[in-house]
């Protein structure tokens, strides 16, 4: 191809693009396209004033898109010589280095994980930070930081008694859970009380169920303690497609009242219809999020031989705190505690006793009603401008959760979407990824906890505009 040849056809790509889209995000495209379906390997281009000139944009900002062609290795470039342009080849198998990790580890991090990104619009599961009260919760270390409290300093067995009892009649009012507070347990969140029942409750090479799309974290765990993972997909309104042959299954982890990631509420009789098939030997439910009136979705029961709770105050205050909860049968209480305080040596009692007191003097009820309202105002505006896009199948209904996930007809690809997104500093999750190899659903997972007010609705408008582009 003569030059002019590459310019009419890049400036053909470019116009073809979605005008919603930046300028650096539509060249990116354009060249990807290009050099991925159509242009030979080691092409010569034309220069950068020439190319910039060609579509009326500035020269830094084709600059920039040129970087990032060098990044995906479909560019290469000589100073003061030209670009050119590079087939990505299949890279020859790497000889193993001599400190490999675990084949365990590798699963793990081959798997979607933790973002890197940990703020932006609409970036999921994160809560609403900065409306959170600060000022009390200050007030509060340093009322318990005296010398009285020195033993504060020290490791923990089990928790911090006083917030084990402010945890069980938390759970009366906002749960319906009656339990005592032998029962609970105290975590370092979620995942640290995940990892507790996978080492206690199952052994390397165990079977556990996870419902179909899952959260990846808790798959993640599970995968690191040398599980073998069932995933079976739950539909909303129709129930889980039960396994032909079901393998003996040592653990159930389900979703509590709220199902994560689709944002919609459980049903605890598809729950206990999925236990019935596997039978289970235990059942461990993660309530993530939850209101004060859907507790009947839960299929938990504190008298029972085989159910746990796991709960967390990540999601309810905020992410750093790092403090969750178990709730366990009694006959499982002491030796979990035991094993708890070997293979982790709890600590953290100043912040137990925070919290404790948090708890106690009504200022986690009042900021879970306060921001659970705002969260159904947030839902309610994102919702509306999602609903009526091209391809989208399904947005679940607004709630006062964080999450909400928006699924779209198949063969949309979600995660070149949330790639997109990215670009335009749009923080989704594609739902693909977390979802069984034989369920086909695709989708995002938003999150509103880090928008309010104007803010909110201007980057919905703009969320709406990227993906009315991206959808065509």
């Amino acid at each position: 191809m003569d030059r002019e040849a590459v310019l009419h056809h890049f400036v053909d790509l470019y116009a073809h693009q979605p005008e919603r889209l930046s300028k650096q995000v539509r060249i990116e495209m354009a060249l990807r396209q290009a050099i991925t379906r159509q242009w030979p390997s080691g092409l010569r281009l034309p220069s950068h004033r020439a190319l910039a000139d060609s579509i009326g944009v500035a020269r830094q900002t084709l600059a920039l898109a040129m970087r990032t062609m060098q990044e995906e290795q479909l560019l290469t470039t000589a100073h003061g010589q030209g670009t050119w342009t590079r087939k990505p080849l299949s890279p020859a198998p790497a000889a193993p280095p001599e400190t490999a990790i675990s084949k365990r580890a590798q699963r793990v991090l081959e798997g979607p994980g933790a973002s890197t990104i940990q703020s932006g619009a609409f970036v999921p599961g994160i809560p609403d930070i900065a409306q959170f009260p600060m000022r009390k919760w200050r007030q509060l270390y340093a009322s318990v930081t005296v010398p009285q409290n020195a033993l504060l300093l020290s490791y923990s067995t089990g928790g911090y008694g006083p917030l084990k009892r402010a945890i069980r009649e938390f759970l009366e009012r906002w749960r319906n859970i009656r339990c005592d507070t032998e029962q609970i347990i105290i975590t370092d969140g979620t995942h640290n009380g995940i990892e507790l029942c996978a080492m206690a409750l199952a052994d390397v090479g165990d079977t556990v169920a996870m419902e179909s799309p899952c959260y990846w974290g808790a798959r993640n765990v599970f995968t690191a303690a040398g599980l073998e993972i069932d995933m079976v997909p739950w539909h909303p309104g129709q129930g889980h497609v039960l396994p032909e042959a079901p393998r003996k299954t040592a653990l159930a982890y389900l979703t509590g009242s709220q199902h994560y990631p689709l944002s919609v509420a459980t049903s605890a009789a598809d729950k206990q219809r999925l236990c019935d098939a596997l039978s289970p030997d235990y059942i461990v439910e993660d309530d993530y999020e939850f209101d004060r009136d859907d507790h009947a979705n839960l299929l938990f029961d504190p008298q029972s031989t085989r159910h746990l709770l796991a709960g967390s105050f990540s999601k309810m205050m905020f992410p750093g705190l790092r403090l969750g909860y178990l709730v366990v049968p009694h006959h499982l209480a002491g030796p979990m505690n035991r094993l708890r305080s070997e293979l982790f040596r709890e600590g953290r009692m100043l912040d137990q006793a925070v919290l404790a007191q948090f708890i106690f003097d009504g200022d986690l009820d009042a900021w879970c009603r306060r921001i659970q309202r705002d969260y159904l105002g947030r839902q309610q505006v994102l919702h509306d401008q999602l609903c009526s896009l091209p391809s989208v199948r399904r947005v679940s209904p607004p709630s006062n959760a964080i999450s909400l996930c928006v699924e779209f007809e198949p063969p949309v690809d979600d995660v070149q979407i949330a790639q997109a997104l990215l670009k335009e500093h749009l923080i989704v999750r594609p739902l693909s990824p977390v979802c069984a190899r034989h369920d086909p659903r695709v989708g995002l997972v938003l999150g509103v906890g880090m928008l309010s007010g104007e803010t909110l609705s201007r980057e919905a408008q703009r969320l709406r505009r990227c993906l009315e582009a991206l959808l065509r």
